[in-house]
């Protein structure tokens, strides 16, 4: 447990774009021998008020095991709000990554991610990059993982988008192209048996414009915690937010998402 509170009190400061990976988990694929794994998430409720309020969320990924102790790893979440025909919440990213299967001390990790969000104005980013990844220590009840690197993402804000939820007369189109620096840490633990806890942190700061806004990053914390209830089905509360002082359009700062779903695996 002391490992525990050595990650929090080093590195909840230090957080990036990040989705925690099934594959992850200190209960999840780790020790499954295959070649290929998948895992489902979705939540969905309907509430009819003045008119139907419909919120649905996904998240799927899709783990490839290959040669030299290496794994691919496609990711897709969604997440959407509709009430009536007005839409409340339209975001999600689609990510692909390749990195080592957590037995190397020292290994590069490779990704690149396409996003989007409505709401927020952001029509599209993408982006791609590398982190060299450091394994401090993975044991069979918990586990800890950091990384640094950097990637370049090129995004468009548009608040013309019909979901659009900060609109103002005097805004418009703006498309940025911004190298950041990334740093990142992960744990997993496996509280008892059928239950983990797992979580992942992310800081990017932007290195455009000659560094001008290098001390205002983007930090992204995801935490997540499961519950098996047979081979095929688990429980898992999730909570995640994001944190970013380098908006283009007049935004909020602090964003955060809490949710119960079930997951499918095969």
């Amino acid at each position: 447990m002391n490992r525990i509170v050595l990650f929090f009190l080093l590195y909840l400061p230090f957080v990036n774009f990040g989705q925690i990976l099934n594959i992850d988990r200190e209960n999840g694929q780790d020790s499954i021998k295959r070649k290929v794994a998948f895992t489902y998430n979705v939540t969905f409720s309907s509430d009819k008020q003045k008119k139907n309020l419909i919120e649905f969320s996904n998240q799927a990924e899709l783990d490839f095991f290959l040669k030299k102790d290496r794994i691919a790893v496609l990711l897709g979440q969604t997440d959407a709000s509709v009430n009536g025909k007005t839409i409340l919440e339209n975001n999600g990213y689609f990510q692909f990554r390749l990195r080592d299967n957590d037995k190397r001390k020292v290994a590069p990790d490779y990704y690149a991610q396409y996003q989007w969000n409505g709401v927020l104005g952001l029509q599209n980013r993408g982006l791609a990059g590398c982190n060299a990844r450091f394994r401090f220590w993975d044991d069979k009840k918990d586990d800890l993982y950091m990384s640094i690197g950097a990637f370049y993402e090129v995004e468009q804000w548009n608040p013309n988008l019909s979901s659009f939820g900060f609109a103002q007369d005097s805004l418009s189109i703006v498309v940025r192209n911004i190298p950041r620096l990334n740093f990142s840490a992960k744990t997993a633990v496996q509280l008892k048996k059928g239950i983990d806890f797992s979580a992942s942190t992310f800081v990017q700061f932007p290195m455009n414009e000659q560094f001008q806004h290098f001390t205002n990053p983007r930090w992204f914390i995801d935490m997540n915690l499961f519950f098996e209830i047979n081979k095929h089905i688990g429980m898992n509360i999730h909570y995640d937010h994001n944190f970013d002082t380098y908006r283009p359009l007049p935004i909020d700062r602090y964003y955060y998402n809490l949710n119960l779903g079930l997951q499918f695996k095969w």
